[in-house]
């Protein structure tokens, strides 16, 4: 195997991009060397060396504990519990939550054989201990390893007096109830509000 078919199979592992999308990444970086696949390289190096999980939320962060973590303004009484960091940076692209994360580092998955132990909860358990946290969000995917892992942190967390909520699930903004699959309308009329 030559280097750019060993960069092809490297590519076509990344989520979005098979062997195809991979192909076209990789010609188009090599044609555009000093605009594209150098500064790749050099920031992709830096990635590697610089970036670290911090050691309180499990964000990905060039510092530890992360800026989240750190940023004195955020609410510490205040947590929203996420599968992925990908799910963190998605919330932080609203710029709405004020509070602080903790990253789980998946959900529970009797067919991929996660269970409570590959899952960062022992340490969400110890930073709800001293009793500054008032809520918890569980901030977790509306599929069926998502609530589960939602229902067993939710038990979890009965006994810490802290309140625990979750995102809405329903009909989305600009939804057509024709289009929509019968879980989330069944879940739509379940947390209907009040006009």
């Amino acid at each position: 195997m030559n280097d750019i078919d060993r960069l092809i199979q490297i590519m076509g592992r990344l989520p979005g991009l098979g062997p195809r999308s991979a192909r076209r990444a990789v010609l188009h970086l090599l044609k555009k060397r000093e605009a594209l696949l150098h500064p790749l390289i050099d920031a992709l190096g830096e990635v590697a060396a610089n970036v670290k999980t911090c050691s309180v939320c499990g964000n990905l962060d060039a510092a530890d504990p992360c800026a989240i973590c750190r940023d004195a303004a955020r609410d510490p009484s205040l947590i929203c519990v996420v599968a992925d960091v990908g799910d963190l940076w998605a919330l932080e692209r609203i710029a709405t939550f004020k509070g602080r994360y903790h990253v789980l580092g998946g959900v529970l998955s009797a067919l991929d054989g996660v269970g409570p132990e590959q899952l960062s909860i022992g340490p969400l358990l110890r930073r709800l201990e001293g009793g500054a946290v008032k809520e918890v969000i569980l901030a977790l995917g509306a599929t069926v390893d998502g609530q589960t892992t939602a229902h067993y942190l939710s038990d979890r967390l009965q006994p810490l007096n802290v309140a625990v909520s979750r995102l809405a699930h329903g009909v989305p903004v600009g939804g057509e109830l024709d289009y929509l699959d019968d879980g989330t309308l069944i879940q739509a009329l379940k947390a209907r509000q009040k006009l």
